[in-house]
């Protein structure tokens, strides 16, 4: 049995986990990820998400925006309606004062960059096909135990971050109690090719049943997002191709032409959680694995994101000022701030999606009359977007840049004194992790 040294483990190789690595570049840290599923599978998933303007300047401060920016699309316009009302609020990125209203991506091309940018930084070892055992905290160290094929191993740091998404078992062996509840829907997504160009618009339109997304992509490709029922939504998605586009197109309108089928759609359940803590001593909650909304709005993985450059951000600070990694007085730092920002959009996305998604007459008054009053005062609209992109709270990515060049042009040690990564407290073995 042999021992790694690190100062940081990131269990969870997925983009929130990659974002916090690659937010560390530079600043002499030693991190490593440490990944179930194989590096393939990870990068393979079907899916696409819309990305706020606050997680582009993320992304390009941590030096992968030009990578991925010609292969993303960037929304001209957001276009937000109720059922079959006639009127409809237009977002413009004049109303946020950026290139872009959105952003849309694929799960694929973030997590090829992200990869990619942490592959070159000596500092940071990806494990993939990796499973963790156990966790052992102590007053110095955590202790995490992995099966690496047909071996054990253990990896020890000042600190371990827990990004294994919604069903964490790290969070879970740790006790860190969660306040969850499952909606009546689920989800279901899948890539289509409209006749004609999309026009890099973006739509999401509420039913009583649920509301429906539409993501442009590159090559005139866009992604649905349709919430129903869970019964309907189990339904649809079992559909033949062709009844299932009749049905999408419903939906969909006509603004764009006949559909075309790219991809066999998936289903997953809608559900709200949050943790009632991020942090305990040598332990921060990070993603889906602090907290998942509704799929409304897209803001799951930003928030994400905005978790992962604010650790980012206290765990340099803190390796600048000789602080210990796992100290509950660091992580608290990032524990509050972080909290209270996911818990206001967990309760946006919830407020918004009961008040679309239901037949109650004032209710329908109520949010058209908001809807209303959005397209006719720029300030109310202003306002709303503000709140959806996250530049309302806290903004990581100001602080970000400046704290990851200080730490690039002087990289000061923690106050523990470590071997170089990966370095064996017992007799020499192959590491078995995947540059």
């Amino acid at each position: 049995m042999s021992e790694f040294i690190y100062d940081l483990i990131i269990v969870g190789g997925g983009i929130p986990g990659l974002t916090l690595a690659c937010g560390l570049r530079g600043s002499g840290l030693r991190v490593a990820v440490i990944e179930a599923q194989s590096e393939q599978a990870v990068g393979d998933r079907p899916r696409a998400y819309a990305l706020s303007p606050l997680s582009a300047k993320i992304f390009r401060k941590i030096g992968i925006w030009e990578q991925i920016a010609p292969a993303i699309t960037h929304f001209s316009q957001v276009v937000l309606s109720d059922a079959d009302y006639p009127h409809q609020v237009v977002f413009t990125p004049a109303d946020l004062g950026e290139p872009a209203v959105y952003y849309c991506a694929e799960h694929r091309v973030l997590q090829k960059s992200l990869r990619h940018q942490a592959s070159i930084d000596p500092h940071i070892t990806c494990y993939y096909e990796t499973q963790v055992q156990t966790v052992i905290y102590s007053t110095q160290w955590a202790e995490v135990i992995v099966e690496m094929g047909q071996r054990q191993q253990h990896l020890s740091a000042s600190l371990v971050v827990a990004a294994d998404g919604v069903k964490s078992r790290v969070r879970q062996q740790a006790g860190i109690k969660t306040n969850s509840r499952n909606y009546w829907q689920s989800c279901i997504t899948a890539f289509v090719s409209p006749a004609k160009s999309h026009q890099n618009i973006a739509h999401e339109r509420f039913w009583p049943d649920g509301p429906f997304a539409i993501l442009p992509l590159p090559d005139n490709r866009c992604q649905i997002v349709w919430v129903a029922p869970h019964q309907d939504a189990e339904a649809i998605a079992a559909l033949p191709p062709d009844q299932f586009i009749a049905a999408m197109e419903c939906r969909y309108g006509d603004h764009s032409g006949s559909l075309t089928l790219l991809s066999e759609p998936l289903i997953f359940p809608a559900r709200l959680m949050h943790s009632r803590r991020y942090c305990q001593p040598r332990l921060a909650l990070l993603g889906d694995a602090a907290h998942h909304c509704h799929p409304v709005g897209g803001q799951g993985l930003n928030l994400g994101i905005r978790d992962a450059a604010m650790l980012a951000q206290v765990l340099s600070t803190a390796t600048q000022q000789q602080q210990d990694l796992g100290d509950i007085r660091v992580l608290q730092r990032y524990g509050r701030r972080r909290r209270f920002e996911n818990w206001v959009m967990l309760l946006f996305t919830d407020i918004l999606n009961r008040t679309f998604s239901n037949r109650w007459l004032p209710m329908m008054v109520l949010r058209r009359w908001v809807l209303q009053l959005m397209i006719g005062w720029s300030p109310l609209r202003r306002l709303m977007l503000h709140l959806m992109t996250g530049f309302w709270g806290t903004r990581p990515a100001d602080q970000f840049g400046q704290l990851m060049h200080a730490s690039r042009t002087k990289i000061v040690m923690s106050q523990h004194s470590h071997p170089e990564p990966g370095t064996l407290m017992n007799p020499p073995q192959s590491k078995g992790g995947t540059k």
